[in-house]
């Protein structure tokens, strides 16, 4: 058996896709399907990456569900109640908080251990950070900011 992908549906494939392309991620391929009304957007990490076009090791899967054919409100997304989380292996924990930080992303839960800390997608997936390695010492700002929100 091996792992092949996580799906996710979104809202917004673009803010989807900018804030997973943000944290490391590239674009392998995308598919729309125009009689299902949907479109795939498939990413992967680098060392997951194979090249454009091509399946990567481990995706994520974006999936995008287009607006009713009448018209109406598309369906709106929460949380299941048996998900938790996707998490991805980051080379600087720090560095990786930071870039994400200053490009308005919240910090959830920041990395006060060195190791490990949660964001949240424009769609409200949790993703956690994992330090890649040792932990790395405490530092500020993260050793005393506090969590915000949920993660």
């Amino acid at each position: 058996m091996r792992y092949l992908h996580t799906m996710l549906r979104v809202a917004d494939p673009e803010a989807a896709v900018r804030f997973f392309t943000l944290m490391g991620l590239k674009e392998t391929r995308r598919m729309e399907n125009t009689a299902g009304r949907y479109t795939l957007i498939f990413l992967a990490a680098d060392e997951d990456f194979r090249g454009d076009g091509e399946r990567g090791d481990a995706e994520v899967e974006l999936t995008y569900n287009w607006r009713p054919e009448d018209g109406s409100a598309p369906e709106v997304y929460t949380g299941g109640r048996n998900f938790g989380h996707v998490a991805y292996r980051v080379e600087d924990i720090y560095e990786t908080c930071a870039r994400l930080q200053a490009s308005g992303v919240t910090i959830n839960r920041p990395p006060r251990d060195g190791h490990m800390a949660f964001v949240r997608s424009p769609d409200g997936i949790s993703i956690e950070l994992l330090q890649k390695g040792d932990r790395k010492a405490p530092a500020e700002p993260w050793a005393s900011m506090p969590n915000t929100g949920e993660w």
